[in-house]
C-alpha cells in the first residue's frame, strides 16, 4: 500500500451502551426509560436509554434529579462484567474487517480500513456489515462515522445518532465545519469552549481561519493543534492494542456512599482499592515503584500523596501497606468523600523464578486468587477484611478503556 495514499478511518460508537446491554439482557426493559447507576444511594447516572433521554435524563445527572424529570424511570445497577463481555465481543467483530483497531473506550473504537476497502467492496459496506453483525450477535445498535481521519470520523459518528451511518468525503468537510460548533470536536471541553468563545470563535470554520500565531499566543503549542482541528485535519494514526504505548500509571478510586471520618472504615476501602490496582498490574505484567493516595474532602478539595517503594511491587498487600502508611501519616481535617490508590513509575514485572521460597509462594497465591476471580467473577475470593463490606464493587466509567481486551475473555 502507498504510505502517502489517503486513509479511510471508521469510528464505531455504541448507542447508550450500558443501558442497551441491560435491555438486550432483559427483554422486560426494552422500550422503557432506564438509567444505569452505581449500587449506592449517592451516585449519578452512568448512561440512560434513549427512552429516558427523551425526558431529559442525562449522563452525570444525580439520581434524584433524574427521577424528577422522569418519575417512572427504571434504575438498573451497573453490571461491569456484562459490559466488558459485550466490549470483547464487539472488538472481535471489528477485527474481522481489519487488524488496525484502536479501542478508544469501552463503547468506542477506531478502525483503519484503508487496506480493507477492496476486499469488502467499500467503506460504507464495511460500516453496514459491522452494524448488522453487532445487532445480530449482541442485539445492540451502534453509530458509525467514516472519514479521512480520526477526528472527522468521530465527528461523523455523532451526526446521525442513534443507529446512524455517516460518510464524510474530504470535499464536503470544509462546508460542514462552517455549520459545526467547536464543542462538537473531540478534545474541546467546556473550559476550552469558553476561552475560544471569548476570542469570538464559536464555529469550527472560525477556528480554522483564526491565525495560528493568535492561537499559539493564547494556548501555546496546543494552538497549532487547535488550528488543524478547525480545518478538519488530524495526523493521528489508529494505534492497535498490541502496539499502544506503555501505561504511565494504574489506579482506581471510588466516591463513598457517605462522607467518612473513621480511619478503620477508610482503611477497608484502601485495601479494596489496593487489590483492584494489584490485579490490574498483574494482568498487565507490570510492577510499580511509586504508590499514590488520593483523598477528596467533603468540600471537594483533593490531595494526592506519594511514596517511593524500596523495590517495584505488584502484590496487593504491599500496595495496601504503603497506601496505609501514607494514610496514617496525614491528618483528616474533614470527612472524606473519595478515596483513590494508584501505582506509578511502572516497570515490566519479571517472571524469573525467585531463589526465595516465600516469594514463589506469594506469586502462586496471587495467581490462584486472580484465576478464580477471573473465572467466577470479581471478589469470589478476597481478603477477610472485605467480607462484611456490602456493595463493594466499583463501577466502570463509560470512558473506561480495556487493558488488553482479550485478557478479559
Amino acid at each position: 500500500m502507498d504510505p502517502s495514499a489517503p486513509c479511510t478511518i471508521l469510528h464505531v460508537d455504541m448507542d447508550a451502551f450500558f443501558a442497551s446491554v441491560e435491555q438486550a439482557r432483559n427483554p422486560a426493559l426494552r422500550g422503557k426509560p432506564i438509567a444505569v447507576t452505581g449500587a449506592g444511594e449517592r451516585t449519578v447516572i452512568l448512561t440512560a436509554s434513549y427512552e429516558a433521554r427523551a425526558f431529559g435524563v442525562r449522563t452525570g445527572m444525580r439520581v434524584p434529579e433524574a427521577y424528577r424529570k422522569c418519575p417512572h424511570l427504571i434504575r438498573v445497577p451497573a453490571n461491569n462484567a456484562a459490559y466488558v463481555a459485550a466490549c470483547n465481543r464487539i472488538m472481535e467483530i471489528l477485527r474481522r474487517y481489519t487488524p488496525e483497531v484502536e479501542v478508544f473506550s469501552i463503547d468506542e473504537a477506531f478502525l483503519d480500513i484503508t487496506g480493507s476497502l477492496s476486499l469488502f467492496k467499500g467503506a460504507e459496506r464495511i460500516g453496514r456489515l459491522i452494524k448488522a453483525e453487532i445487532q445480530k450477535e449482541l442485539g445492540l445498535a451502534c453509530s458509525v462515522g467514516i472519514a479521512p481521519n480520526k477526528l472527522m470520523a468521530k465527528l461523523a459518528s455523532g451526526l446521525q445518532k442513534p443507529n446512524g451511518l455517516t460518510l464524510l468525503k474530504p470535499a464536503l468537510i470544509p462546508a460542514l465545519l462552517e455549520e459545526i460548533p467547536i464543542e462538537a470536536l473531540c478534545g474541546i471541553g467546556p473550559k476550552l469552549k469558553l476561552k475560544l468563545n471569548s476570542m469570538g470563535i464559536k464555529m469550527c470554520g472560525e477556528l480554522g481561519r483564526m491565525p495560528v500565531s493568535t492561537l499559539r499566543g493564547a494556548f501555546g503549542i496546543w494552538g497549532e493543534r487547535l488550528s488543524m482541528m478547525g480545518r478538519g485535519e488530524d495526523p493521528g494514526e489508529v494505534v492497535p492494542e498490541e502496539i499502544r504505548a506503555d501505561p504511565k500509571s494504574i489506579g482506581h478510586s471510588m466516591t463513598l456512599a457517605q462522607d467518612i471520618s473513621d480511619r478503620t472504615q477508610l482503611s477497608i476501602f484502601l485495601l479494596q482499592l489496593s487489590e483492584k490496582v494489584g490485579r490490574r498490574l498483574r494482568r498487565g505484567g507490570w510492577a510499580g515503584r511509586v504508590v499514590g493516595l488520593t483523598l477528596r474532602n467533603r468540600d471537594f478539595t483533593t490531595h494526592t500523596h506519594q511514596r517511593r517503594l524500596p523495590s517495584p511491587a505488584w502484590e496487593s498487600r504491599k500496595i495496601y501497606e504503603a497506601a496505609q502508611a501514607l494514610f496514617e501519616s496525614i491528618s483528616l481535617p474533614q470527612p472524606i468523600r473519595l478515596v483513590g490508590v494508584s501505582m506509578a513509575d511502572l516497570v515490566p514485572r519479571g517472571t524469573q523464578t525467585s531463589l526465595f521460597p516465600e516469594v514463589n509462594k506469594s506469586e502462586q497465591l496471587y495467581e490462584a486468587l486472580d484465576r478464580v476471580n477471573e473465572r467466577f467473577g470479581e471478589w469470589t475470593l478476597t481478603w477477610g477484611s472485605l467480607i462484611e463490606r456490602q456493595n463493594h464493587k466499583g463501577v466502570l466509567s463509560p470512558a473506561w478503556r480495556p487493558d488488553g481486551v482479550r485478557r478479559y475473555l
